[in-house]
């Protein structure tokens, strides 16, 4: 499917001059009222024409469509919000999908935030809102080194020192934790094999006893020499965190970065998921699962839920449109890349994306020469996803909950047209 060049529509972000003042003025006023109301307002962010009880923040400039969805013109809005929404739209009514939450920043607003199809199949379903709780699985390793990284600017510990100076659980071959460090945690250079008895843990085993269990896995390679995801070794942070500030982790993380950012529905934790007025229930195909408790017990690599408003705010904060509670020498240090990221995994994002780099709980890729931060999650009936260009300034973050593959097409889709690349209809929705 091909996209014509879009004629874009008004706004100004950061530091690129993209729009017309009454455009700014006009999103401004919109985001300015549902920030105030912590994306809770419902009338505040109601899209008149929305699906009922869908809340969204698109500027009216941009319901005239055009033919792609962003566009590469200075002194134009990057994405043709119209555009946008006709192509999830499009993606709702495929097989597999429940329901979906997609937010877009721009420089440092909060340009689109809308919440698509419902909290489960058929009619006992509700209306997916911005207000609308879903999992975050592995984007919580982003709040994790984002936790981590401003305990380290306020002096509280140095991501340079041994995990063992904190007593943690975590033992590694040959004793090398002794010469692992934090910043060895936060970018999975651990020496130790990828994935390292998630089994054990989903058969509902302590992770602490788990990271005791390393010590007597083959050394891969010494600590900060390669590559090897982790889930329960990189929840050693959580200990480290409540070490440090005599505080459970997810109270650490709800006064350091939810709270501050106003995060209203951001939480660690399943009760936070059920004990929402609207949640995403987990779904595989037309069948609702049960909300799987093994990832939530390593809070720090999986245990974060939030509605797609929060993740707006949070996307917003990473791209430093938030420099109170992030400062950009922060951020700077959280996404410079640690370690060459081997290929793996064949779908179409991987294929599409070059120059896989871990940093801090965030990936680096590149998309055309252009370079992107974000990170994706999975976990049972539930699929995340968070991608930026610190560049050029523009983000998009989807939270949905089914299994289906098809939505981690659609920022392929906007970041090809920003770039001026050709367009591919990633999503298939012309098949």
């Amino acid at each position: 499917m091909k996209f014509t060049r879009a004629t874009g529509l008004t706004s100004r972000t950061g530091r690129r001059p993209i729009g017309t003042r009454a455009a700014v003025a006009g999103a401004a006023l919109m985001i300015g009222v549902a920030a105030i109301a912590g994306w809770q307002g419902g009338s505040a962010t109601d899209t008149p024409g929305a699906q009922p009880g869908a809340a969204a923040v698109m500027p009216d400039a941009a319901r005239a469509s055009s033919g792609r969805i962003a566009t590469v013109e200075a002194g134009r809005n990057r994405v043709d919000y119209a555009r946008l929404d006709r192509r999830i739209e499009g993606l709702m009514r495929t097989p597999g999908m429940t329901g979906l939450g997609v937010t877009v920043v721009e420089g440092s607003r909060v340009t689109f935030v809308k919440g698509y199809g419902r909290t489960e199949p058929g009619a006992a379903g509700d209306p997916v809102t911005s207000r609308t709780v879903f999992r975050w699985a592995s984007l919580s390793k982003t709040v994790a080194a984002t936790t981590v990284e401003k305990l380290a600017a306020d002096r509280k510990l140095s991501l340079l020192s041994p995990v063992t100076q904190y007593r943690t659980t975590l033992r590694l071959p040959n004793g090398k934790e002794r010469f692992a460090t934090i910043e060895d945690v936060l970018s999975h250079r651990l020496g130790i094999v990828k994935n390292a008895y998630d089994d054990k843990l989903e058969d509902g085993m302590d992770p602490a006893l788990i990271r005791g269990m390393y010590a007597a896995l083959p050394a891969v390679c010494s600590p900060g020499a390669c590559f090897a995801y982790q889930n329960i070794a990189f929840d050693t942070v959580t200990e480290i965190v409540a070490k440090v500030t005599g505080r459970s982790y997810a109270s650490t993380a709800q006064s350091m970065l939810f709270g501050p950012l106003g995060m209203v529905n951001a939480s660690i934790g399943r009760a936070g998921l059920t004990g929402a007025a609207s949640w995403a229930r987990p779904t595989k195909g037309t069948r609702v699962l049960t909300v799987e408790e093994p990832y939530y017990r390593v809070p720090a690599a999986g245990g974060v839920n939030s509605s797609i408003g929060d993740l707006a705010l949070w996307l917003k904060a990473q791209m430093g449109g938030s420099p109170r509670v992030l400062r950009q020498a922060l951020l700077d240090d959280l996404h410079r890349p640690r370690i060459k990221v081997p290929r793996g995994r064949q779908g179409t994002f991987d294929r599409t994306m070059t120059d896989g780099r871990y940093a801090l709980g965030w990936r680096n890729h590149r998309l055309g020469g252009h370079l992107l931060v974000g990170h994706r999650g999975a976990v049972s009936g539930y699929r995340s996803l968070i991608l930026f260009d610190p560049v050029e300034r523009v983000g998009i973050a989807m939270l949905w909950n089914s299994e289906s593959p098809k939505p981690v097409g659609l920022p392929l889709e906007l970041f090809d047209a920003l770039y001026g690349l050709p367009a591919t209809d990633y999503l298939e929705l012309g098949k």
